[in-house]
């Protein structure tokens, strides 16, 4: 029996250049999605796909991220005196439903390097890895859309969107064969190569990787047999790639709309969307763009 996945591993040691200045003081992953930061999206989808036991991978000047999963008493003792019975059990819920654990990354060496860095905290299990700049909103949580496959086959699964050709060169992209699975077909893929961000021309496929992964333990060797690639880092895709040679990696075309909010646009777009489907600030906010002349 293939074990299940319980542990999320999420780097967030970069510096967030392209949301300057507004990243100078605070991580990119706390900027705020309507009234939560990014990663507490990515944490609840890890959490609704079973995976409890979440690990951080920090840099300097990371530590709001730390503070924010952390308890904070005098700000719930206030809630509490006040009789703020919603907002005392929205802030205790970050906190108590899941298990953080912190490792630091001193230099952003990329992100096989950052994966590396959860090493001995994932131990020989499998893992998901999850990038906090891509906000998924599925009905099924993208994690456990992959988890599913992962069951089924025990080998790594990436999330695969197809992506127009004029935006291909920004994505590792995948060179694949469709794999039936479950009575259908076009949403599985076995993984034949990958390509970190090629030409439109050069691009084995329109599938590109989004950030979402389910890694079996192997890929800590391959990480540390590869040597640096494109701006002396250490690539993620070098290393599945590294994997290929002695393990099947599958692709999965996940259900849902994915959100760059690691670019200002995308950024905006997912705020809009969010804002809109919930409850209490979607009807005003709609009168409110209906409103607006453009």
């Amino acid at each position: 029996m293939i074990p299940k996945v319980r542990k999320a591993v999420f780097p967030a040691a970069g510096l967030g250049t392209r949301f300057l200045p507004a990243t100078k003081a605070m991580p990119k992953e706390m900027l705020p999605l309507v009234d939560k930061p990014l990663i507490q999206y990515g944490v609840e989808e890890a959490i609704h796909s079973g995976m409890n036991n979440i690990i951080i991978v920090t840099g300097r000047g990371k530590s709001a991220i730390e503070d924010h999963f952390d308890v904070s008493f005098e700000l719930e003792q206030m809630l509490e005196a006040r009789q703020k019975k919603d907002l005392l059990a929205s802030v205790r819920s970050v906190s108590d439903l899941i298990d953080v654990f912190y490792v630091r990354q001193k230099e952003a060496l990329g992100l096989g390097h950052a994966v590396l860095r959860a090493k001995e905290m994932v131990a020989n299990e499998a893992f998901s890895v999850v990038l906090s700049d891509d906000v998924i909103d599925a009905e099924i949580p993208c994690l456990r859309q992959l988890h599913d496959i992962y069951e089924f086959y025990g080998c790594s699964v990436l999330a695969l969107m197809e992506v127009p050709p004029e935006n291909i060169s920004a994505y590792g992209v995948v060179d694949a064969e469709p794999v039936a699975h479950n009575g259908g077909s076009g949403r599985l893929y076995r993984i034949r190569n990958m390509v970190e961000k090629p030409n439109a021309a050069d691009a084995p496929s329109n599938l590109a990787i989004i950030g979402r992964y389910i890694l079996t333990p192997e890929i800590f060797h391959s990480v540390e047999s590869i040597e640096p690639g494109r701006g002396g880092e250490i690539q993620l895709t070098d290393a599945l790639k590294h994997l290929l040679r002695t393990r099947p990696v599958y692709g999965y075309k996940f259900e849902g709309t994915r959100y760059d909010a690691g670019d200002k646009l995308g950024f905006l777009k997912a705020t809009v969307e969010f804002a809109m489907k919930r409850h209490d600030l979607g009807e005003p906010f709609r009168e409110y763009l209906r409103s607006i002349q453009i």
